[in-house]
């Protein structure tokens, strides 16, 4: 089914990984796709190729999303190519884990940087061109829709990830606070929560029985997620059956925030 057709779609963090595999989803559903990239753009350039030999239409667009003025001339750059935006999939997320007590500023800033305040550099370009350009009926009941990227640890804690789970909670309830701003605007704003799925910064857990046994006791369902299993969620989300649905987190977990220790014990 082509949901989201005629529409256009902005992933940031979109080289590899969710992005990827969200951008790829979105095209296939029929967006025109601006395939973010902070700096390999082989990796980008790979994505678009996968979405143009498929029959679609995408951009790779270079930006760090942490600098205002990068993520300006981002946008730029799609409305001009495709006239304007209709969906945001805020996606770029990096990690740099420490014990907290040896964890420093840069580490703490650059991950606040790109996955907190990259979020709402972009979320708020997007919501200039919705509010300026309205609704459009003949291409989806909402004048715009945004998905964050978030995680189960904006809910769990995670030691030695200060800086990653303080992002991913801020995340949260910027979501919650626009999406409650922005609702009578007929925007959308929610957010995906992964638990762990099979990317290339885990791929030393995953690829190996033992690591896929040792996660598998944090994952009721008994499996590690795939990009899929997001992008698929990323695109409904975004679509018009979900037209009734803000501000919340659909989180892709297996069932992690279960906490599965209490099967047998509490």
């Amino acid at each position: 089914m082509r949901l989201l057709e005629g529409q256009t779609a902005l992933v940031t963090g979109a080289s590899s990984g969710i992005g990827a595999e969200v951008a790829r989803a979105m095209a296939t559903a029929g967006a025109n796709v601006g395939v973010n990239y902070p700096f390999d753009k082989p990796q980008a350039d790979r994505v678009v190729s996968d979405i143009t030999n498929a029959g679609g239409k995408a951009i790779a667009l270079q930006a760090d999303v942490s600098r205002e003025d990068q993520v300006t001339a981002m946008f730029e750059k799609l409305i001009a190519t495709y006239g304007t935006i209709d969906i945001l999939v805020s996606n770029a997320g990096i990690q740099k884990d420490s014990a907290f007590a040896d964890m420093t500023l840069q580490q703490w800033n650059a991950v606040i940087g790109v996955n907190l305040t990259g979020g709402f550099l972009c979320a708020r370009e997007a919501v200039k061109e919705f509010l300026r350009r309205g609704v459009v009926p003949e291409r989806s009941k909402a004048a715009g829709k945004i998905i964050f990227t978030s995680s189960v640890h904006e809910v769990i804690p995670w030691a030695g990830h200060a800086n990653y789970a303080s992002s991913k909670g801020g995340m949260m309830m910027l979501m919650k606070t626009i999406a409650q701003e922005l609702a009578p605007k007929k925007i959308r704003v929610n957010s995906i929560g992964p638990g762990a799925i099979k990317t290339p910064i885990n791929e030393s857990v995953w690829s190996n029985p033992e690591g896929v046994a040792s996660m598998c006791k944090l994952i009721p369902y008994a499996r590690i997620g795939e990009t899929t299993d997001v992008a698929l969620v990323a695109v409904w989300l975004a679509s018009d059956q979900a037209d009734y649905i803000t501000g919340t987190t659909i989180f892709v977990d297996g069932g992690m925030l279960l906490y599965p220790g209490f099967r047998t014990g509490g």
